[in-house]
């Protein structure tokens, strides 16, 4: 890697019409990557990669002016300073927040390009055109906001947001909660079983541990495994299952953890607390996110908690 203060005119150049290119081809990724579930802001990234374009198309103008038509392949890993953007194939699926932020930076760090390029330039021309595109890098971020106004009036900033909760719903809630049931519930007939079997905290926790551990293995395979999300719009399989997996080993460890305590007893009294209150997560998230009613999702989960724990118990007490 060079030093920024190593370069010459004709490289800052070079420099400057990849970094463009760069830039335009990294909205354009925006535009695709956003289209089917986001087409306002698609059109809006669209738009901005035509900018970029125009501000390259005046770079090369002025290089084959000032150097003639070769540019040589300088780009922005190859020069010290530079922040590293990670490909957008490997940030999907795409989310709103993080696009518009990844653009605010993006911009922000041309403009100071441009302007530290201007002041190391004793060429006019070269100076002028560098000047007034750290101008326009920062007059990008009012046309983004014009943009924003045009292409995403009120309604369909709410349809946006709306989608934007259903995708979040699909991909992180709905495989978070089938894990988080699971684990919670599923577990508790071995746990219980084993503390009232043994009457040894110990043994709890080790038979607790080895089922959430279990189940969260096989929950997060079951939940990858059962859709590639080609079709349902529900993301990376192997994202959802992770969030499935882990879900669901928290489900169960969180009433493993008190037997722990030494004492049978207030180790018991603690893991019936705990399951308590995780099933009244569960509800909660039901309520929240599925529009379950909270008297329904209530004596759902209580219903069905409730009987996982009776059985544990009748077994470990047999």
């Amino acid at each position: 890697m060079r030093d920024f203060s190593d370069l010459t005119e004709r490289e800052i150049l070079a420099l400057a019409i990849g970094s463009e290119e760069e830039d335009a081809r990294i909205y354009a990724d925006f535009a695709e990557g956003l289209r089917a579930d986001y087409p306002h802001t698609a059109t809006m990234f669209t738009e901005m990669a035509a900018e970029e374009g125009e501000h390259r198309r005046r770079l090369i103008d002025l290089y084959r002016e000032k150097f003639g038509e070769h540019i040589p392949l300088i780009r922005r890993q190859d020069v010290r300073g530079f922040i590293t953007r990670r490909p957008v194939w490997q940030v999907r699926p795409l989310g709103l927040d993080t696009v518009r932020k990844q653009a605010q930076l993006m911009e922000l760090e041309t403009t100071r390009f441009y302007r530290r390029a201007a002041s190391r330039t004793s060429d006019a021309s070269i100076r002028k055109l560098l000047g007034d595109l750290a101008e326009a890098e920062v007059a990008h971020e009012h046309y983004a906001d014009k943009l924003v106004q045009e292409n995403l009036p009120m309604s369909a900033r709410e349809e946006e947001a709306q989608t934007a909760r259903r995708m979040f719903v699909l991909r992180v809630i709905q495989p978070g909660l089938a894990g988080l049931m699971d684990g919670s519930v599923s577990t508790l007939a071995p746990v219980f079983a084993a503390a009232f079997a043994t009457g040894r905290p110990w043994d709890a926790f080790a038979v607790g541990l080895a089922a959430s551990v279990g189940a969260g293995i096989s929950m997060g395979f079951a939940e990858a495994l059962s859709d590639d999300g080609s079709l349902t719009g529900r993301g990376s399989p192997w994202v959802r299952g992770g969030v499935c997996g882990l879900m669901t080993t928290l489900g169960g460890i969180g009433h493993t953890l008190p037997f722990l305590i030494p004492a049978f007893r207030t180790a018991l009294i603690v893991a019936i607390a705990v399951v308590v209150v995780e099933l009244m997560a569960i509800s909660w998230i039901r309520w929240k996110y599925m529009d379950t009613p909270p008297i329904s999702a209530t004596l759902q989960v209580a219903l069905g908690g409730a009987l996982v724990f009776a059985t544990g118990v009748l077994i470990g007490s047999s």
